[in-house]
């Protein structure tokens, strides 16, 4: 993965949303969530291990297999009680506080939709996504 500065403009939520809702499958669904991941300025390492080399994060180069998110997105769609999936990813070398991820579930109950936002957010961090976290300048 060489240094590409390409980032890309994450869509509206809020568009998202209006467009789910005017879906006839709409009647269908009692809640939606919204996952949005953004660059932290600490590493990983220290978040999911406790680890602290006294590093942090600067940046983040960002990369995505679109074959493998697709498929994945086609599963959480084939879910029970699911009807919407949308999903957004960026690319490129993001700062801190840019946008990862977007990600909109639709689906009829609470544990469902729930369950579909983690398979989704959580397949496609561990088997579609490349992240470097660059320290210093």
């Amino acid at each position: 993965m060489g240094l590409d500065v390409r980032k890309k403009t994450p869509p509206s939520t809020d568009e998202w949303l209006k467009e789910v809702k005017n879906d006839p499958q709409a009647s269908e669904e009692g809640m939606y969530l919204i996952h949005n991941g953004v660059v932290r300025k600490t590493p990983k390492l220290k978040v999911r291990e406790g680890i602290d080399d006294g590093t942090s994060v600067d940046r983040l180069e960002f990369s995505y297999d679109e074959k493998k998110v697709l498929k994945i997105v086609e599963k959480t769609k084939n879910m029970k009680g699911i009807f919407h999936v949308k999903v957004w990813l960026n690319e490129g070398i993001l700062e801190v506080g840019d946008d990862i991820m977007l990600v909109l579930i639709g689906g009829d109950i609470r544990p469902r939709v729930i369950d579909a936002l983690q398979f989704l957010v959580g397949k496609i961090k561990n088997e579609c996504v490349e992240e470097v976290e660059i320290s210093g300048p």
